[in-house]
């Protein structure tokens, strides 16, 4: 049995008759601080409201590419061209546009490099004598050379004339070439196997830098640990490698005829149509690869997308089985992997994770908006890009479902809502790891799934070491990162679903979130109104304790009671909150008939208070006192939950 407690009695030390009583333990606790008001420290206004709803007057950017590439197996050197129409939507005039250039992170004397830490190189390199980095041949606005400065991982274009606010546009084309490092920040590079490499190609072309209401140009520079924030455009995309290699990419092909065989060409149909993985080309077929002379194009296309990104290499094993959406629209899952990856309990079974991993968020939370999903294997441990993600060739079992749908899940924080990753990687990361364990749980009857309390991770969740949640990555220490970008905001959303707000009201309003800011650049009190608004609750108590400080969190019980007056008859049970984070009181009352009761206390109780005392309507004799029996709350001190008759 569980019931809410809906008439709380404080009860005067006059009335108690005392029994084991224990001590009463100082507090940490200021319920001033926590429920401090206000919590937003400005209105809405004309481009986010008050609400967490885009503003009437809001705006952003946008960015079209045409992209042409081209790989020199040999010497791992791509050579290309970026052209990209850029439109002003802002209130301002621009005289000059920022362009991110990643791949200045693997030059020597970048600022990420001198900040990777001893005998730790993922955020980098680990070939030290690597040169890397972007050589800009030309750069040119409406057809004529402009003038440019390259600062770190950003360049800035200078504007031959001012580029109109409210819809003005210009197109700018840079040539350019780099040299692929072969382990780029555990976020792309290039995998040796025995039938060729893999290529696996993220921040390979000059992305436009995100002009926003909140900061103007965000020229955060590239250090390796945070990731992106791009602009939203449509992508025509050409990539010339040799003959005999393959490509996926985010987009979907446009010349099939072109690069497959006409029986390829055929089981790609049989696939679109199959629920079950149906091979491309086999481990023979690879096998039987040969070096042919010469190269072929592969064009790709992709609307309404903050990136884009792909694989190369003769050594694929390809698959494939159809996508269902809720509309009734088909997307296609597509692994593509190597030999070394194959094998029933390994990368055979990925277009099955593809699959079901998109089709689960698809109905649960929004439907998935691009043409495939391809799954690579290669050298990274897992990342992602829209309609792409790479996983680390090794991978299998639970790790391979673990890895493959946290990467697609990225498909919708933050490729579909567009936050800045660079400074809020919780809300990408965080949210990401929150959905990752309800998609677990529903994969295959629970095939991968493990139930756990939260009190294991209490130690690293609220170690002393930590920054608050919302702290840029690249202002982590990096043993933080694991903590604060996932574990502790998935910890926190969990908590709020299933033990504060409920979770009907929490869907609803997390969906609510999605739909408001899809293909849009949401901060984090966005977030936070959004949820708030929806589910009719006043949550900066949870935000302040979770996401803005270090908070712990330890509710314990002081006492047991028992009173038999002309007042009042029971038992009386004395409560803290020893720690700074407020939060609702679950607990279970164990009789000595083997009878219970579970109670739950709302968080209210400590909005003026450190100490609750609340009677239990009941005669019979208490055998045991509980708080959060089940162990969703990570309490930093469990010893001090339990209270013995």
């Amino acid at each position: 049995m569980k019931i809410n407690i809906v008439k709380i009695f404080t009860i005067s030390a006059y009335f108690l008759a005392v029994s084991n009583l224990s001590a009463q333990q100082a507090s940490n606790y200021d319920y001033k601080e926590a429920f401090k008001e206000p919590f937003y420290t400005y209105n809405g206004n004309e481009f986010r409201s008050a609400s967490g709803q885009p503003g009437t007057r809001y705006w952003q950017n946008h960015a079209n590419y045409v992209l042409n590439i081209t790989l020199d197996d040999a010497q791992n050197l791509f050579t290309g061209s970026a052209e990209v129409q850029y439109t002003n939507n802002s209130p301002d005039e621009l005289k000059f546009i920022w362009f991110q250039l990643d791949q200045n992170l693997f030059k020597k004397e970048s600022r990420g490099s001198a900040m990777i830490p001893l005998n730790n190189s993922r955020y980098g390199s680990s070939n030290s004598d690597f040169e890397g980095g972007y050589t800009i041949k030309s750069v040119k606005v409406d057809g004529k050379e402009v003038k440019y400065t390259i600062t770190d991982t950003r360049m800035q274009v200078d504007l031959p004339k001012e580029l109109k606010s409210n819809g003005g546009s210009v197109k700018v084309k840079i040539d350019y070439s780099f040299v692929s490092p072969e382990d780029g920040a555990d976020r792309m590079g290039y995998l040796k196997t025995k039938n060729g490499k893999i290529y696996t190609m993220a921040q390979w072309y000059p992305r436009v830098e995100v002009y926003d209401d909140i900061k103007g140009w965000n020229t955060v520079p590239y250090l390796g640990p945070s990731e992106f924030y791009l602009e939203y455009g449509d992508f025509d995309v050409s990539i010339t490698a040799p003959n005999n290699f393959y490509v996926v990419a985010s987009g979907e092909l446009q010349n099939p005829k072109d690069v497959y065989s006409s029986q390829q060409l055929k089981k790609w149909d049989d696939a679109k149509n199959s629920e079950k993985a149906v091979v491309i080309r086999s481990a023979s077929e690879v096998g039987e690869n040969a070096a042919k002379s010469g190269n072929k194009t592969w064009k790709f296309k992709m609307k309404q997308s903050r990136d884009f990104a792909f694989a190369a290499s003769p050594a694929f094993i390809l698959d494939a089985a159809r996508i269902n959406l809720p509309s009734g629209k088909k997307s296609l899952a597509i692994s593509a992997y190597p030999v070394e990856s194959d094998g029933q309990g390994a990368w055979s079974r990925s277009t099955e994770y593809t699959k079901a991993s998109i089709e689960h968020y698809s109905k649960q939370w929004f439907e998935y908006p691009y043409p495939n999903a391809v799954n690579v294997a290669g050298i990274t441990n897992g990342m992602e890009y829209p309609g792409i993600v790479f996983c680390k060739y090794t991978s299998k079992g639970a790790g391979l479902w673990g890895v493959t749908d946290h990467e697609f899940g990225h498909t919708w924080f933050p490729m579909i809502v567009g936050s800045n990753e660079r400074k809020h990687a919780w809300m990408d990361e965080g949210f990401n790891t929150f959905i990752n364990g309800i998609s677990t749980e529903a994969f295959n009857n629970g095939e991968y799934y493990r139930k756990g309390s939260s009190r294991g991770m209490t130690g690293y969740l609220f170690s002393d070491k930590l920054e608050p949640v919302d702290t840029p990555p690249d202002a982590m220490r990096e043993s933080s990162i694991g903590a604060l970008a996932y574990y502790k905001p998935g910890t926190a959303l969990k908590i709020l679903r299933n033990n504060v707000i409920g979770k009907e009201r929490f869907d609803k309003a997390f969906r609510e979130y999605i739909n408001r800011w899809a293909y849009k650049h949401p901060v984090p009190d966005d977030f936070f109104r959004t949820i708030e608004n929806v589910a009719g609750e006043d949550l900066g108590w949870f935000w302040r304790s979770w996401i803005q400080n270090n908070w712990k969190l330890d509710q314990a019980i002081s006492s047991v009671k028992y009173v038999d007056n002309s007042y009042t008859k029971g038992a009386v049970i004395t409560i803290q909150n020893l720690e700074k984070i407020p939060m609702p009181v679950d607990l279970r009352i164990q009789f000595k008939d083997g009878s219970q009761q579970d109670m739950s206390l709302p968080v209210e109780i400590w909005r003026r208070n450190s100490e609750w005392t609340f009677k239990v309507p009941t005669t019979k004799e208490i055998q045991t006192v509980i708080i959060d029996p089940d162990g969703n709350f990570p309490d930093i001190n469990p010893s001090n939950n339990v209270w013995k008759g």
